[in-house]
C-alpha cells in the first residue's frame, strides 16, 4: 500500500513508525505542519513527525496550507492509496480527501461519535469515564464526522493521567491502524455511518482551563488535575505577601490521611460537581490547611490534599518540600 502520512506531534510519530516498519507499506512521505517558535527563547522548533520522518529516510513536506494548488498538485503526484492521518492539526480540504485512491484514514482517540475534536482524552478523564477508546475511520468535510472502519476499548484505570492514557493509545493504536488498512483494501470493511444524535464534542484546551475551581467538589477536581497532566496542566495563585505566585497543582488525593487521624473538616465527602462553596463557620473554599505536616485545601465538599505541586519559577516538589519552605501559606486562600 502506498501511504502519504499526515501528523505533527509526538503523539502521532508511533503511527508513523509502525507504517513505516511494515512490509506491506511503502511510506512516501510526512506532512507536517511548519516549524512553531517554542520554549522562552521562541526559537523555531520542528514537529515532532518531522523529527522522526528525517531520521528515518522518509520525505517531510510542511505546507503552510493544503487549500495551495501547487501543495494538491504535489500530493496527487505520489499516486497514494491511502493518506493516513494522525493528529495533523488542521482540517483536511475536499480536494485533498479526494486524492488518494481509497480514501483517507484518520485515527481519532475516543469512541466516536463520543468527543469529536481536539481533546477527547482530556474530556473522557475530567467526566471520570470508566474507559474510552481509539476509532479509525474514513475522513469527510466535518469534524470526526465520517463513517467508522473499526475501533477498540481502552480502559481508564482510577489513576490514569492523560500521560498515560496517551501511552495506552499509542501501544495499541498502531496495529488497529495496519489491519484496518489492510483489511478495507482488501474489501473486508464496509464502512458505518455515525450516529449524528449520540455525538458529544470536545475542544481544544487553552492553559486558562487549568485554572482551578476550589468550588467544585474534589472528585472533580481530582479528575481534573489528572485529565489535564501534562497539558494544559492545573494551577491556582496564592496572593504572597501582596505578590501573586502560581502555583502548578501536580497530584492531589481525595483520601484523608491514613495511619490515624484526619484531614480538616472530615475529608472530602462526594457530592454534585459543584456546590454553594461551604456553609456558615466554615472556611471558603480555597483556603490552605495545614494537618500533621500535610496540605489541604477547602473545596465545595470538604478537603482536599496536595501531594505535589510546583510554585511558579521552581522545580516541581512535594508537598512536605513546599510547606519547608513555604510554611506561611497555612491560610491562605487560593484563587
Amino acid at each position: 500500500m502506498k501511504i502519504v502520512f499526515f501528523g505533527s506531534p509526538a503523539f502521532a510519530v508511533p503511527f508513523l513508525k509502525a507504517l513505516h516498519n511494515d512490509a506491506d507499506v511503502e511510506l512516501i512521505a510526512a506532512v507536517c505542519q511548519p516549524d512553531q517558535p517554542a520554549g522562552r527563547g521562541q526559537e523555531l522548533a520542528e514537529p515532532a513527525v518531522k523529527t522522526a520522518a528525517l531520521a528515518h529516510g522518509i520525505k517531510v513536506l510542511q505546507p503552510a496550507t493544503l487549500k495551495d494548488e501547487a501543495v494538491q498538485k504535489d500530493l496527487s503526484a505520489f499516486g497514494a492509496d491511502f493518506f493516513v492521518v494522525v493528529a495533523y492539526g488542521k482540517l483536511i480540504p475536499k480536494a485533498v480527501l479526494d486524492i488518494p485512491r481509497l480514501g483517507c484514514v484518520n485515527v481519532h482517540p475516543s469512541l466516536l461519535p463520543k468527543y469529536r475534536g481536539a481533546s477527547p482524552m482530556q474530556f473522557a478523564l475530567d467526566a471520570g469515564d470508566p474507559e474510552t477508546g481509539i476509532t479509525v475511520m474514513l475522513l469527510d468535510e466535518g469534524m470526526d464526522t465520517g463513517p467508522i472502519l473499526a475501533f477498540d476499548h481502552v480502559e481508564i484505570h482510577d489513576d490514569e493521567t492523560l500521560g498515560s492514557l496517551t501511552t495506552k493509545v499509542e501501544q495499541t493504536g498502531p496495529s488497529l491502524l495496519l489491519s484496518t488498512l489492510k483489511r478495507f483494501a482488501a474489501g473486508e470493511i464496509t464502512p458505518l455511518k455515525q450516529d449524528d444524535a449520540k455525538a458529544t464534542p470536545s475542544r481544544k484546551l487553552e492553559k486558562e482551563d487549568g485554572h482551578i475551581d476550589w468550588t467544585k467538589t474534589a472528585a472533580a477536581i481530582e479528575r481534573r488535575v489528572r485529565a489535564y497532566d501534562p497539558w494544559p496542566g492545573t494551577w491556582s495563585v496564592w496572593n504572597r505577601n501582596g505578590k501573586a505566585l502560581r502555583l502548578k497543582i501536580i497530584q492531589v488525593s481525595e483520601g484523608g490521611v491514613t495511619g490515624g487521624g484526619g484531614p480538616p473538616d472530615g475529608g472530602p465527602q462526594r457530592s454534585e460537581d459543584t456546590t454553594d462553596g461551604g456553609g456558615a463557620g466554615q472556611a471558603p473554599t480555597g483556603t490552605v490547611q495545614i494537618f500533621s505536616k500535610r496540605m489541604f485545601v477547602r473545596c465545595g465538599d470538604g478537603t482536599l490534599e496536595i501531594l505535589k505541586l510546583q510554585p511558579e519559577g521552581k522545580a516541581a516538589m512535594t508537598a512536605a518540600q513546599f510547606l519547608a519552605g513555604y510554611s506561611d501559606v497555612s491560610g491562605a486562600v487560593l484563587a
